[in-house]
């Protein structure tokens, strides 16, 4: 593979054969510049400490070799704390492997679809928590060698939230089925159960966001990555940490849409002109561009170029903090005033990172997502063309038309070039 300096990463994600008009990867694995399996292990002590600077400097500038996606990835999402050696990361996956199976046997009480190698696609209860005997869900129920019937022998009064529960599982099992249909690897039933048990799990213990659509969309490449499904899981719950603010609901906002006006913002301080046009079609909530907040660019990108961006944003958003602050809530990081401790290398950050670190971003303050930054560099390279729009229609056209044509890297580096931008501009007001 590494003979070749510039070798097309689709390979590693099967397409099947009837679905030959998806995009393209224009990722290319290249010897020197994407990190390779040799570059990776040589990057841990002999303990297993990890030098993670070395990694993320290799990731910003060629990406993740796909046959080591998983394990870095656990690392990106601080999931393992660079610091901690090899056995105390086993010790660590052996925890977690043992809550996840607690966790999945909590649901699998409370439905017997859980774990049981099949999914469901039709409403189980009303919204009572009467079940429903739907000839659909009867035939589902009783394809699991009649497990369901004997749940429900003896009618006990629901709890709401397993009510509420309850009520999501058939939308996971449309979800999961419309996911990722392309790759080979969803046509065996085991993979497919895998990913509707893990969303199915994550709903139950993240009660404040439950499931809703486009997680499926988040979850499928841990799935593909991480052979052990609670590994996956527990990548997955990292990655939600990150993003379950745009998932949160109430009666009267998307949690997404404080990202939608913190792009609104930032247009009309880089690209002035493009955002007035915008108000005046009525397009000022920036509605259009949803989808690439909620499910990072999946639609926009092939398969791999999705992963390539993921892994790129990673690690230029990198803290080494993060495993901390995920595992011991109130940890101080290294960034706060007042916090003990060694100070960390700024090599040990992401390059985004250190930009908000080098201008002072006050630790009181959330920082602006890279995720805010890339969308924006996607709307100036069509400014000129969206200036044109007659109406929102047009506007939404244009984002579609980008489909197969992003650069997963430029859209990196454009990103980053707008942050710069966008701080010096802060600055001065």
């Amino acid at each position: 593979m590494w003979r070749n300096t510039e070798a097309p990463a689709d390979s590693f994600y099967e397409v099947r054969p009837e679905c030959s008009d998806i995009p393209k990867s224009k990722f290319k694995i290249r010897a020197g510049k994407t990190l390779s399996t040799r570059r990776w292990q040589a990057a841990f002590s002999p303990e297993g400490r990890l030098d993670i600077a070395s990694v993320l400097s290799r990731i910003q500038r060629g990406g993740v070799h796909p046959s080591i996606r998983g394990e870095v990835w656990e690392f990106l999402l601080g999931c393992f704390d660079p610091k901690s050696t090899f056995e105390e990361r086993e010790q660590l996956r052996q925890r977690r492997r043992v809550q996840y199976a607690r966790w999945k046997e909590e649901c699998r009480e409370r439905d017997s679809h859980v774990g049981s190698g099949k999914i469901i696609t039709a409403p189980i209860i009303t919204e009572d928590g009467e079940p429903i005997q739907d000839p659909l869900v009867l035939m589902e129920a009783t394809s699991n060698g009649g497990a369901e019937n004997n749940e429900h022998r003896v009618q006990v009064p629901l709890d709401k939230e397993v009510i509420e529960w309850k009520l999501t599982l058939h939308q996971i099992g449309l979800d999961v089925l419309r996911t990722d249909r392309t790759l080979v690897f969803y046509e065996k039933q085991e993979n497919l159960a895998k990913l509707w048990d893990i969303l199915a799990v994550y709903a139950w213990i993240d009660k404040d966001v439950g499931y809703c659509q486009g997680m499926s969309d988040l979850c499928s490449p841990m799935i593909i990555l991480l052979e052990d499904e609670a590994d996956a899981f527990w990548c997955f719950e990292r990655l939600m940490r990150r993003l379950r603010g745009n998932f949160r609901c109430t009666e009267k906002s998307v949690g997404v849409e404080d990202q939608l006006q913190i792009l609104a913002s930032i247009t009309q301080v880089l690209d002035p002109k493009l955002h007035q046009h915008l108000e005046t079609l009525g397009g000022g909530d920036y509605l259009f561009a949803f989808r690439m907040f909620m499910v990072l660019f999946r639609r926009e990108l092939s398969f791999g170029d999705s992963l390539y961006l993921w892994e790129m944003m990673w690690a230029l958003e990198y803290d080494p903090d993060t495993f901390s602050m995920y595992e011991e809530p109130g940890f101080p990081t290294e960034k706060n005033e007042g916090s003990k401790g060694k100070v960390k290398s700024i090599r040990q950050f992401g390059k985004y990172e250190r930009e908000n670190m080098k201008n002072g971003c006050k630790s009181s303050e959330a920082p602006l997502p890279i995720t805010v930054f890339l969308v924006a560099s996607v709307l100036k390279d069509k400014s000129a063309l969206m200036q044109e729009a007659r109406g929102l229609d047009d506007v939404v056209k244009i984002l579609n038309d980008i489909t197969g044509n992003l650069d997963a890297k430029k859209a990196c580096s454009g990103a980053m070039k707008l942050h710069k931008k966008y701080l010096k501009k802060a600055k001065k007001t």
